[in-house]
This record gives structure tokens, C-alpha cells and sequence, in this order.
């Protein structure tokens, strides 16, 4: 059996959750899902929509807020009742910090980051990027199980869960848990600046590389994307350019993203930044450059000047609007 921990804060599942449980369902096992929290009804009711066995919901009012502490012992308590080969998380910022501890709390090893699945002389490895992307490895665990491993955002598409016949099993988890135990003090959500953005929840995102050469050109990669009703986004260069924010940033040292669309504007393809957009389920690029790496992932090309493709793209979306 697989087990999945699924992320809600404030009765919202993180979307990244329905990435892993499809990760899960790639493996041919069972799959659970457990969410941690208080007043998880509605959420439970939303996993439950996934072909999955059991919808298993771990309630405490020591839980109504995340802290490592509460989580590592709730979640330990759950692997050992339930006993799954496998427990899998999306890769997330609170993912990374309660993870490793709740998988050291069971004397177990944590894969972290995963892109994929194989299975390679029938044992199941995870695949991961190294050195920034250049390399993948397969990572084959060992020991005893439950094998822990993290999902990169992105790494699945959420719109492609199995969804089931009818809504699953939900269980309610009885735990026990020593309020005084937990050692953190809770605080108020970290609260990004207002200019940053989550491209991980955008739909659509035009993107620009080296190719729109100078600053004042951004604008016209602005005005497209708000003709699409795009997030901007950009390689790693504009972003050490000042000319977009380092929050607009995609690739390996910026956000890993899984848009509907990917409309790459004068970006080359380096590896760099294919591993954070690789992801996305249409990629359209345009770059004057015919052997520009980008086209190797590319669903559309248009190889020819974005100055003077870019406009036209402008004007036939007006016009259809």
C-alpha cells in the first residue's frame, strides 16, 4: 500500500497533493491518503474523489495550525498503524521541514525532489535531479519499508488523478497527542512580499529569455501575456538583469512550474531551465534560432524574430476578443 500525506491550510488542499496522489497511482498499489488538521470534512471529501482506497483524517485541535512537532507525531503515528511500503509528499516548503524528521523518527531514509518513477530489475527506483538539473539519478531505497520520498512540484500533472467510480472510504485517524509536547511557538503564515507571485499556481505563463535583448522590451512580453490573461515569467538571465523580479524567476534556482500553456519568448532551452517548466502540458516557443535546445520540448515552434511575432499574436488575440 502506498500512503499519501496530503497539505490543506485553513480547509484549502494544496494543489501539489493531487500531483503526488497521481504519482501514487502510477505504482500499481492501493493508495491512502491522510490530511492532517481540524474540520477536514470538506477537504476529505475532495480527496475522496480520487481512485484511492481510503481518505484517512487525522484531527486534534493541536493540529489546527502546522508545527513540526504535532505533525512528526501525528504522522509517525499513522505510518505505524497503517504500515504502507511507501509514503509519499509533495515537495514543498513544510514539506521539507517535518519530512526528514518524521522519517528519522522512524529510523527511515527520505528521497527528496523526485521527478519520476521506474522501475529498473524489478525494484522500484525514484529519479532526481543533480548538479542543477545536468544529471538525473535513480535512487533505489533499501532497507526495510515504508520508503519515504518527496514529488517535485511539477513533476505530475494534477489533472491527470484517477478519479473513482464512487467517492472513497473516509476514516477518521484516532490520535493522541500531548498538546505540551509541541515545542514551537505558532506564528502567523509567512506573508510574501506583494510584488511575488506563486507560478506554480498559474495557468497560463508567458516567459522571456536573452532573446528580448533590453529592458524597455519586457513590455511588449507584459502585453501579451495580459492578452492572454498570462502570468510574466523569465530565464534566469533577465532575473540577474533586474529586469523582471527574482520572484518571476523559472528553472532550477527559481520556481518549478506546470502551467496549461508555456509560451517561451527568445529562451534557448539551457537545462537549467527546462527542469522548472518541463512540466507544463502545451509549451509554444518562438526563437529565431532553429537549433535552440527549446524546440527538442516544444509541443509548438515558431522559429522566426519575436518582434515580429509577438505583435501579431497581440493583435490576433484583440481581434478574437
Amino acid at each position: 500500500m502506498v500512503l499519501v500525506i496530503a497539505e490543506q491550510r485553513d480547509g484549502v488542499l494544496n494543489k501539489t497533493s493531487w500531483e503526488t496522489i497521481v504519482a501514487a497511482q502510477q505504482l500499481g498499489q492501493p493508495v491512502q491518503v491522510a490530511v492532517a488538521g481540524v474540520d477536514l470534512q470538506a477537504v476529505a471529501a475532495e480527496l475522496a474523489a480520487a481512485d484511492v482506497e481510503a481518505v484517512l483524517t487525522v484531527e486534534h485541535p493541536a493540529l489546527s495550525s502546522y508545527t513540526p512537532d504535532g505533525f512528526v507525531t501525528a504522522f509517525a503515528a499513522v505510518v505505524t498503524s497503517e504500515a504502507p511500503e511507501y509514503v509519499l509528499l509533495s515537495h514543498t516548503y513544510q514539506t521539507r521541514e517535518f519530512a526528514p524528521r518524521l522519517a528519522a523518527r522512524l529510523g527511515r531514509s527520505l528521497i527528496t525532489d523526485c521527478v519520476a518513477t521506474k522501475t529498473r530489475e524489478d525494484r522500484l527506483t525514484f529519479v532526481r535531479p543533480m548538479f542543477q538539473g545536468k544529471f538525473v539519478a535513480d535512487v533505489a531505497p533499501t532497507g526495510p519499508a515504508p520508503h519515504f520520498a518527496s514529488f517535485q512540484i511539477g513533476a505530475f500533472r494534477p489533472d491527470a488523478v484517477s478519479r473513482g467510480s464512487s467517492p472513497a472510504a473516509i476514516r477518521s485517524y484516532p490520535l493522541e497527542l500531548d498538546a505540551s509536547a509541541i515545542r514551537q511557538t505558532v506564528e502567523p503564515p509567512f506573508q510574501e512580499a506583494k510584488q511575488a507571485v506563486d507560478l506554480t499556481q498559474a495557468e497560463r505563463i508567458v516567459a522571456v529569455g536573452r532573446g528580448i535583448k533590453g529592458e524597455e522590451h519586457i513590455a511588449l512580453a507584459q502585453q501579451l501575456a495580459a492578452a492572454l490573461g498570462a502570468e510574466i515569467a523569465a530565464s534566469r538571465p533577465i532575473c540577474d538583469s533586474g529586469w523582471l523580479p527574482m520572484d518571476r524567476q523559472v528553472g532550477s534556482s527559481g520556481q518549478t512550474v506546470s502551467p496549461k500553456l508555456y509560451l517561451a519568448l527568445g529562451i534557448s532551452g539551457a537545462i537549467q531551465h527546462l527542469v522548472g517548466m518541463k512540466g507544463a502540458r502545451t509549451i509554444v516557443a518562438v526563437n529565431k534560432d532553429a537549433d535552440a535546445p527549446i524546440f527538442e520540448v516544444a509541443d509548438f515552434g515558431i522559429v522566426g524574430d519575436l518582434f515580429e511575432v509577438v505583435p501579431a499574436l497581440i493583435a490576433a488575440l484583440e481581434t478574437e476578443s
